[in-house]
């Protein structure tokens, strides 16, 4: 008996797809053809790509009308079969993008002087396109309303650009990431030619450029879409906000997906894996504080803003109140395996695996950052924790600690594999993803997970899409035996993790810190600290509730800035080691103390440092940089060990120091808590 057909209007948005993603899947195997490097055969892919996208983004406009209100009948996960449709979509749009790419333009990703032999048809048969094209739109623009101002009507001729270019001859225009531009004319060839903000022309490739949406406009017309196509512009999502006013996490990734960037061209070239993506945890990082560990070490107010949530006092204990999380654990990173090795057109300046807590859907915790290193003899495995002299870097450690009291049934440990690059070509630095894997910490009935060693499949794309391999090439050598199906398995790329469940001093020392944070388990004594004195300072030692004053302490200030440099948190450890390997057992065993005493040494070590002017700025990947960094740490350290202090470092003419300002020992926790509830 055939299946009943579908009725309603998201059954036949999944009918819509269903027929797309069959037309998809033939183009895509069309032009793997011997014969698909004709020209003809390229044109005819070319204007097969341009229809279906068309077909796509119609199919998406009519997807994102859709209600539940509308069904005929209840339907049961209604938003997310919705999703699911919308990421096919996005996911066909995408490879569409990259097939019309290919077939449209030889020159875009070489230089364009060198013309390859065979394409001077093909790029007569484009120009005339155009140029209809072209004609199209100005007829669209006669018939606009006249009355609104140029400035408020949305123009194709502004652009953004969403990668940094390094002009390569006389006669290009060098342009910066972000940068608006003007196109003054749209030559066939790939290149053209932009007019930045300080007036300056030259030849830009198209491929670095978007169309300049200002948030909060609406999508133009269909109209105007068609006449887009053929140009392969992706007009920028309208940027969608959280309640709180945060861009979303759902929403970074969506337009990770579906924007053309330097990523894209790097993966046309054949320079790294068709799963490789922009990193998003990268991304979230470089939006703000949220995602950061300062952000979350800080108390929390409660509703009245006159008590804090997540910081009270224990009388009896005379200190910090220790707090219960739904999750607290260690978890150990033991290695990567099988990661596929960028091409030759980038080089590697570091590897790196991201992790926070997450839910599937949203990013619940701050992220986490751990170097791996490899071997020359084997670059695709990556490991951690290597054996040092002296202290291991916090950076370099793979053993961390996750807290988090959400509530989420989905809740798990996110992993993004990445690596921070630079072009050959045109020296820009960026972050690419080699994947990504979760590791769910309950399971369906709510029980958490055990404690053991985990092999993660490592999945390709961003935590938004699925089915996305890291590298196809293995699935499609793959034949139907079953010894080479076991072979293929052992080559896809792996992460080993394994979940540890604390020792009581590591469990007592955890519940000191805030319900939600993720970091390296070597630093969790210095978070404590820092915790403590926090409490002593809102809480005993507070006139009353309504104060709001600043707090006059250096620790309190600073210590926020100290946890963003994984060098400084090192220094920080190193000395408080070596004092705490002299002290008596009784003093161990005073509190007070053991607090009086680590913020002299903070105060005779990293404070000092912080503001030194001789330490050279933090730069993620930077070897030079952060050799001189270390430099500078290991010579200051050594010296307030031979003059018993910093006080000599102060008041040297040789050492120069940042110009004070009050900021630098004033503590506004009122206005720090207003700024993170603003930012959550």
């Amino acid at each position: 008996m055939p299946p009943s057909k579908r009725s309603g209007p998201l059954q036949t948005v999944q009918r819509s797809t269903d027929d797309l993603k069959k037309q998809v899947g033939s183009l895509l195997k069309d032009i793997q053809h011997p014969d698909a490097a004709q020209p003809t055969k390229r044109t005819e892919a070319f204007q097969r790509s341009i229809q279906l996208q068309k077909f796509v983004k119609e199919t998406l406009t009519t997807l994102h009308k859709l209600k539940k209100t509308d069904e005929p009948a209840p339907m049961g996960n209604y938003d997310q079969r919705k999703q699911d449709e919308e990421k096919r979509l996005l996911k066909m749009l995408q490879q569409l993008q990259t097939v019309a790419e290919l077939s449209n333009a030889d020159k875009v990703y070489h230089h364009k002087d060198a013309e390859k032999p065979g394409t001077s048809q093909l790029k007569e048969d484009e120009s005339e396109e155009e140029e209809e094209e072209d004609e199209e739109e100005e007829e669209e623009e006669e018939e606009e309303d006249g009355e609104d101002s140029v400035e408020e009507q949305p123009t194709v001729n502004q652009y953004i650009s969403i990668s940094d270019f390094v002009a390569q001859q006389e006669g290009d225009l060098t342009i910066k990431k972000g940068e608006v531009l003007t196109i003054l004319n749209k030559k066939p060839d790939g290149w053209w030619v932009a007019q930045d903000s300080r007036g300056n022309q030259g030849e830009v490739p198209k491929t670095y450029l978007q169309v300049y949406r200002k948030a909060g406009e609406e999508d133009e017309s269909e109209s105007e879409e068609d006449a887009e196509d053929d140009e392969m512009e992706v007009t920028a999502p309208a940027v969608k906000r959280t309640e709180s006013g945060n861009l979303s996490n759902l929403d970074a990734a969506r337009k990770t997906v579906s924007e053309i960037n330097a990523t894209d061209v790097l993966s046309t070239m054949g320079a790294i894996p068709t799963g490789f993506r922009p990193s998003t945890l990268s991304q979230l990082l470089e939006e703000g504080k949220k995602f950061k560990s300062s952000y979350y070490i800080q108390p929390e107010l409660s509703h009245s803003q006159l008590a804090f949530k997540d910081l009270l006092w224990d009388p009896e204990q005379g200190s910090v109140r220790a707090r219960l999380a739904r999750v607290s654990l260690n978890l150990t990173l033991w290695s990567c395996r099988m990661i596929p090795l960028p091409g030759a057109g980038i080089h590697v300046l570091s590897r790196h695996v991201r992790l926070c807590v997450f839910d599937g859907t949203r990013v619940l915790s701050n992220i986490h950052t751990v170097r791996a290193t490899t071997q020359l003899k084997n670059p695709k495995t990556w490991t951690f924790s290597p054996r040092v002299s002296g202290i291991l870097p916090s950076l370099l450690d793979g053993d961390c600690f996750i807290r988090s009291n959400s509530q989420s049934p989905e809740l798990g440990v996110l992993f993004e594999l990445g690596v921070t690059y630079i072009r050959n070509a045109t020296g820009e630095r960026g972050e690419l993803s080699c994947g990504w894997a979760f590791l769910k910490l309950f399971d369906a009935s709510g029980v958490p997970v055990p404690y053991k060693t985990y092999e993660l499949v490592v999945n390709g794309g961003t935590p938004y899409e699925k089915g996305v391999e890291v590298d196809p090439s293995l699935t499609r050598r793959a034949s139907n035996s079953v010894f080479q199906q076991m072979m293929t398995s052992r080559r896809h790329p792996k992460l080993l993790v394994k979940l540890k469940s604390p020792n009581t001093k590591t469990r007592t020392t955890l519940n000191l810190l805030p319900d939600t944070l993720v970091g390296s388990t070597c630093c969790i004594h210095l978070l404590a600290f820092y915790r403590q004195i926090l409490a002593d300072a809102l809480l005993r030692d507070r006139i009353s509730v309504q104060n709001a004053e600043l707090i006059c302490s250096p620790v309190l200030a600073s210590f926020p800035q100290i946890m963003e440099q994984a060098d400084l948190m090192d220094a920080l450890r190193s000395v408080w080691s070596e004092k705490e390997s002299s002290l008596k057992r009784s003093e161990k065993r005073d509190s007070e103390f053991l607090k009086s005493m680590f913020k002299q040494l903070y105060h005779d070590s990293v404070y000092t440092l912080l503001h030194s002017t001789a330490l050279p700025a933090l730069r993620c990947a930077d070897e030079e940089a952060e050799a001189s960094r270390w430099k500078v740490i290991a010579d200051f350290l050594r010296l307030n060990r031979e003059k018993n202090g910093s006080l000599f470092s102060l008041l040297s003419p040789e050492m120069a120091h940042e110009a004070f300002d009050i900021s630098e020992i004033s503590y506004d926790f009122l206005g720090m808590a207003r700024e993170a509830a603003a930012t959550a």
